[in-house]
């Protein structure tokens, strides 16, 4: 059969496809990767032919847009929107999940993600190259309903491959929830609105599953999954870290404990740089009786004085090769992070903040007790990060802990064993018309 991967333009993103797309084209399957024309290079640094659609998405550019807009608007008003405010998916507190800040998340959610993402020409684009090129399945990114439009719109088969915590699908529930137990009249649903005139352009029009899928691809251990009643697909994660080299001081044990520091790909490329203090991170990680090893490139270090003597910083290395020698990692909680440590069962310090669904998932690390966060969320002191670092190194609990998820991650089905259920979903899909 045909598969067509639909990804957002950021590598982390992409990243979580390529074990799924290989698997499928191991199996004999013929495999194309569309995304926005900046991510072109990373698709085919993986071997797998991609396919430019829309425009480039430039989500750095993006963010510093938004980021001048805030500004004006704090010049202009005394108490001035936030944008992390009114776009926080991940909200779970009971109180402030009411009708008013339901509708005012999926209006902004909307208009300012949904739409920027999938946006009109890009929509186009894989409309067009779905029908001419004939997927029978569709596997798209969360954040790209396009890729949804266009299986409906070439008749294909479509699931969600998820990146993260699913907060479009919990959130989603939580809304319709609300829009049930209001008079017709007022049950405005910015999502689906724009969700059906768009595939109103093609011949369609709104169904449920543009939002949420045929099926659900989840890489994370069912025990840190959201809990919705969506029609789930488990699937064992295998790291892809990009094109690298395994350098040579890592081809050798390291002589006393090893710490991995990382801040991620997501904030260098997307959110035009880091949440956390690097000079402070080093600080408290120097004085550790430990090897560090941090990921950080020269932007990231600009600030930074001098470099601990413990302390080996690298541009970057795969976390796949780094990880097995680690006894703990100190990382602000992106989802591909956080995946390679669970895959490795390396105890966690999560430095969370507010991007999209970081707090939520440092909070399930920690109940695991596989990991460790700050109590606050004021500015990390050094000392508390370093007591939080010497806290899961000397405990034993949180090795155990980090081992068990470990071994439930294990226990999903590897991509090449979820091969044969999305052949026969497929063909399911394909019989009845």
């Amino acid at each position: 059969m045909r598969v067509l991967f639909v990804t957002l333009a950021a590598s982390p993103h992409f990243f979580v496809q390529v074990p799924l797309a290989w698997a499928l084209r191991a199996a004999g399957h013929e495999v194309r990767v569309a995304s926005q024309p900046d991510l072109m290079d990373t698709i085919t640094a993986a071997g797998l032919p991609a396919t430019p659609v829309g425009t480039r998405l430039a989500q750095d550019e993006s963010v510093e847009e938004l980021r001048r807009r805030q500004g004006r608007a704090a010049e202009r008003l005394a108490e001035p929107p936030d944008a992390q405010e009114l776009m926080r998916m991940a909200e779970n507190r009971p109180e402030l999940l009411t009708p008013d800040f339901l509708d005012g998340l999926f209006t902004v959610m909307t208009s300012a993600i949904f739409q920027n993402f999938s946006a009109e020409e890009t929509v186009d684009d894989l409309v067009g190259l779905a029908r001419r090129w004939r997927p029978d399945l569709v596997v798209w990114d969360t954040l790209m309903m396009g890729g949804a439009i266009a299986a409906h719109a070439c008749g294909a088969a479509h699931a969600r491959l998820l990146y993260g915590l699913d907060l479009v699908g919990t959130m989603r529930g939580r809304h319709l929830a609300s829009l049930s137990r209001r008079a017709p009249e007022l049950r405005e649903d910015p999502l689906a609105e724009w969700l059906g005139w768009t595939a109103a352009r093609y011949g369609g029009g709104f169904t449920e599953d543009l939002v949420t899928g045929q099926w659900t691809v989840d890489p994370a251990p069912a025990s840190l999954r959201s809990p919705t009643a969506l029609s789930w697909l488990p699937v064992r994660h295998v790291s892809y870290n990009g094109r690298s080299t395994v350098p040579e001081w890592l081809r050798e044990p390291p002589s006393r404990r090893r710490v991995c520091l990382t801040l991620g790909l997501s904030f260098r490329e997307v959110m035009g740089g880091d949440q956390a203090s690097v000079p402070d991170l080093l600080a408290a990680l120097g004085e550790l009786d430990a090897d560090v090893v941090a990921t950080l490139d020269a932007g990231q270090l600009a600030e930074v004085g001098q470099v601990p003597g413990n302390v080996r910083v690298v541009d970057f290395v795969p976390l796949d090769a780094l990880l097995p020698s680690c006894s703990a990692i100190v990382h602000q909680g992106g989802f591909g992070t956080a995946q390679n440590a669970l895959a490795h069962g390396v105890p966690q310090v999560v430095v969370p903040n507010d991007l999209w669904d970081i707090h939520p998932r440092a909070e399930l690390i920690e109940h695991s007790g596989a990991g460790v966060r700050p109590a606050g969320t004021g500015p990390l002191r050094p000392a508390e990060l370093r007591e939080l670092v010497v806290r899961v190194l000397e405990d034993p609990s949180y090795a155990r802990n980090a081992a068990r998820l470990r071994d439930e991650m294990r226990a999903a089905p590897t991509p090449a064993q979820l091969v044969p259920e999305l052949e026969r979903l497929t063909a399911l899909h394909r019989a009845r018309g």
